[in-house]
């Protein structure tokens, strides 16, 4: 089975380009299958890890951004892959 984790951060407005630089320089104690990076409009980021577990699974996960970088908490969702077509 493949599990998905998302991570995704609302930088401080102008700050984005540190939140991608910081989310990009974290290093997590396991490598995922693959670990793909995006940005979006209001300066947002998200991270996409792919895991090959069972959905309930202990993975590493980023960590949260200092609260001088981001303007909320960060969003996390896990999903369970039903396959690529």
């Amino acid at each position: 089975m493949t599990v998905a984790l998302m991570w995704e951060a609302r930088a401080v407005p102008g700050r984005g380009a540190e939140l991608l630089a910081w989310a990009r320089a974290q290093e997590l104690p396991l490598a995922p299958l693959r670990r793909e990076t995006f940005t979006a409009p209001q300066d947002r980021v998200l991270v996409i890890t792919w895991w090959d577990t069972v959905l309930d699974a202990e993975v590493p996960e980023l960590p949260e951004p200092g609260p001088d970088l981001v303007t909320r908490t960060v969003h996390r969702w896990r999903f369970e892959s039903l396959g690529v077509t």
